[in-house]
């Protein structure tokens, strides 16, 4: 059976980012399951913020449209997500909004159409990010991409990381287990499933 091709990412830039140390983590596991995975970095692809005006006139920006081609070229995505005010972060939403628009001669969605996405948040509170992956469930499943239902929050994160980068809690790294599984195998079950 080939590789699912699995695009990790965190919806943070910052340099020490909780959410960056999760997605570095989650890629390991998906290695460790036999993925073919790809990390990418958000501020290696910038956009500036969405506006009509600015589409029409200049088209889609060059890091939106990079972007766009990464996460064409994937079966499926990790996304590690922090919560801001209970919701996922505006770089986040930023980055769905520019890759969600068709460029002439394209279909609608035509990035996130047959994707398989798992969902990941670490933050220092107890909640664990939860509030902003619901929002982001619901965002993504309106746009056409199937997200598997295990979804993984790390609570209390500064204290849930080894020095390595790896996860120091038992069921925190059991529930990176679960939900990575659940993506690999829906990746693999998937139609015309973009593999390595």
């Amino acid at each position: 059976m080939e590789k699912p091709t699995i695009l990790v990412f965190a919806g943070s830039t910052r340099s020490d980012s909780l959410n960056r140390k999760l997605a570095l983590a989650t890629a390991a596991e998906l290695r460790r399951a036999g993925a073919d995975v790809t990390v990418a970095d958000l501020r290696d692809y910038p956009m500036p913020l969405y506006e009509g005006d600015l589409e029409a006139a200049q088209g889609m920006p060059a890091g939106a449209k990079a972007f766009k081609e990464l996460v064409r070229g994937q079966g499926g995505l990790a996304i590690a997500s922090p919560e801001y005010n209970g919701s996922f972060s505006a770089l986040l939403k930023n980055a769905i909004d520019w890759i969600s628009r068709p460029e002439p001669g394209e279909r609608s969605l035509a990035a996130f159409r047959g994707k398989t996405a798992a969902l990941l948040s670490a933050s220092p509170g107890p909640g664990g990010g939860q509030r902003g992956l619901r929002h982001l469930r619901e965002l993504l499943e309106m746009i056409g991409v199937k997200v598997v239902p295990s979804q993984v929050t790390v609570s209390r994160a500064m204290e849930a990381f080894d020095a390595d980068g790896r996860l120091a809690r038992n069921e925190d790294a059991q529930a990176v287990e679960r939900a990575i599984g659940e993506l690999v195998e829906a990746v693999q079950e998937q139609p015309g499933v973009v593999a390595a």
